[in-house]
């Protein structure tokens, strides 16, 4: 469905603003915090949003809490059948709830041409750079929220478009990322969560972000994020290079022999023949489809609902189809 034209910005189409030449050597290995400018297409305004919301298909979108308690990852997933987008965004804004709109571009073609333009300006400022399989979200978040320690499977991006939030970005190796939970995560038996310390903290890089800041940080590097009192609108991005698919491949190859052949692998490099025999291997076990019986499965438990104290009330639980 489209609902009326993109605006992109004006100035040559650039989304991006701050980056510097140095950076090219940096994308994708460390993190870099830049400006944008993407609340001019005029795609994240609570209006557009609540409309969004409104047709938005249930198995493209997460709707979360963790509960109040910030030493308990008592992670619950709800959903919005029968509430409308606008008492959706009214229910989180005095909440305590974070609604994930995944695979936007495929629903709606202007978010598309907003993806495509992100990443053409990356490819145009980084020499040799060639990415696929992008993907963008929206996520409406409620004031003081969490979202605990975890860490994803693709590169990542965090741009803020609405309230303020800190984020916590720690090492993409262990302790702050073992391999069996990298590996658990790639093979889709965990959804995200890894083990957290706090003393952690004292080897995190804190961002603290505001309306037109973006950050990109390493990959599969673990993450955490504290909102302030205010509601939040963030985009995501996801993307894929040949690195980080062959990442992916050694990674899932490496939890396949682990877990279900009981051999212990000797590495995680990239380089040389080998990720090409793990890529086999990965290729093989999934289109068999051998991994499906052990992945995770999710509960459905409440629904959205502005005039309770926590923006939800319970439903019968039931398991996400």
């Amino acid at each position: 469905m489209d609902t009326g034209a993109i605006h992109l910005p004006s100035t040559n189409e650039n989304l991006l603003e701050g980056w510097q030449a140095h950076h090219a050597s940096l994308f994708g290995k460390h993190t870099l915090k830049l400006n944008h400018r993407l609340t001019e297409s005029g795609l994240f305004t609570e209006d557009v949003l609540s409309e969004l919301v409104d047709r938005y298909p249930r198995e493209l979108y997460n709707l979360n809490t963790i509960g109040t308690d910030a030493r308990k990852q008592n992670w619950r997933e709800g959903h919005l059948d029968g509430v409308s987008g606008k008492d959706t965004i009214d229910a989180i804004r005095t909440g305590h709830l974070w609604l994930n709109l995944r695979k936007v571009m495929d629903v709606d073609k202007r978010y598309d041409e907003l993806l495509q333009s992100i990443f053409s300006e990356f490819e145009g400022k980084v020499p040799g750079l060639k990415i696929f399989k992008q993907n963008l979200g929206i996520l409406i978040s409620s004031p003081k929220m969490q979202v605990l320690y975890h860490s994803d499977v693709p590169g990542q991006g965090l741009w803020q478009i609405t309230g303020r939030k800190r984020l916590y970005v720690y090492p993409n190796t262990e302790p702050f990322l073992p391999k069996d939970s990298l590996e658990g995560l790639i093979l889709g038996e965990t959804h995200e969560e890894i083990p957290y310390e706090s003393w952690f903290d004292e080897y995190a890089e804190v961002h603290d972000l505001g309306p037109g800041e973006m950050v990109l940080w390493a990959l599969n590097g673990p993450h955490r994020v504290e909102n302030e009192d205010c509601l939040n609108i963030s985009v995501t991005t996801e993307h894929y290079t040949s690195e980080i698919r062959k990442s992916y491949a050694v990674n899932y190859a490496n939890g396949v022999l682990r877990r279900r052949l009981g051999y212990t692998p000797a590495t995680i490099t990239t380089g040389g023949l080998s990720p090409y025999a793990k890529a086999a291997l990965t290729l093989f076990w999934k289109k068999l489809n051998l991994n499906r019986k052990r992945e995770a499965v999710r509960m459905i438990d409440f629904v959205p609902d502005k005039s309770q104290p926590l923006g939800y009330r319970d439903i019968e639980p039931f398991v996400k189809g």
